[in-house]
């Protein structure tokens, strides 16, 4: 683990600050797609799900809710802290970096969801993320990729922005450095400066499609939103992923 110590998502995704930020995400929006994905893949409850940087378990959570069984991983600790507190019979909640096996061959189905990928500096990272979610699937198992949709992203960029949370001014500024989108997160809180970073890698569609190849995976249908509506790459808002295992 020491190498990836200082990744810019091991502070900013264990920070208190990052949940106050984006406490206001559309959990409905996110529950509507999760049964339009189980009506699509038609996922028996049988079946086991991995719920891949499943931050504090609201997808494993949800999923779990209805029936299924399911495990999320994710690197931060204080994430997991928080999400083991909804574990049961059939929900269990592990610190795993994406990059690392886990569980080969176990799993059914595999969610990576709401951008929760494209973080790393190498794309071997990348690729190796993808690998290691395909050694966890059975054969024929199904993995479920949803990233932002880069061309709308970056063609839409809002370079500035302000937001008011629980007293808190963040300011955020946005940017395309050629390869990546970058948020500047700036704020106070109780006499004290902070400055975080999100990087995301504006990963194209025929790049995925590289990854899946090299990890045995065959690509069946790229939806354009939660509606699971056909990607278009200048209007679609998502760029979601579905891919099998051969």
């Amino acid at each position: 683990m020491a190498e990836y110590d200082q990744e810019w998502f091991n502070t900013w995704f264990d920070s208190p600050y990052y949940h106050i930020l984006y406490q206001n995400r559309d959990t409905e929006e996110a529950q509507f797609f999760i049964k339009n994905l189980i009506k699509y893949l038609n996922i028996s409850p049988s079946d086991k799900i991995i719920d891949v940087c499943c931050g504090k378990g609201r997808h494993s959570v949800f999923l779990n809710q209805l029936g299924y069984i399911v495990e999320g991983i994710d690197l931060s600790p204080k994430n997991i802290e928080s999400a083991k507190a909804h574990e049961n019979q059939n929900l269990h909640f592990e610190i795993h970096d994406m990059r690392k096996p886990y569980k080969k061959e176990f799993f059914d189905f595999a969610f990576n969801m709401f951008t929760s990928f494209g973080y790393f500096e190498k794309d071997s990272d990348h690729q190796l993320a993808i690998s290691s979610i395909a050694d966890s699937l059975k054969r024929d198992g199904v993995l479920v990729l949803d990233f932002l949709n880069p061309y709308r992203v970056i063609n839409n960029l809002i370079t500035e922005e302000n937001k008011v949370i629980e007293g808190i001014h963040f300011q955020i500024k946005r940017l395309f450095d050629g390869e990546n989108i970058i948020k500047e997160i700036q704020f106070e809180d109780k006499g004290k400066h902070y400055q975080f970073k999100e990087k995301v890698k504006a990963i194209r569609r025929l790049s995925f499609l590289a990854y899946f190849r090299n990890a045995n995976l065959m690509h069946l249908q790229t939806f354009g939103d939660y509606n699971l509506n056909e990607y278009e790459p200048e209007i679609s808002e998502r760029m979601i992923f579905i891919v099998k295992k051969l």
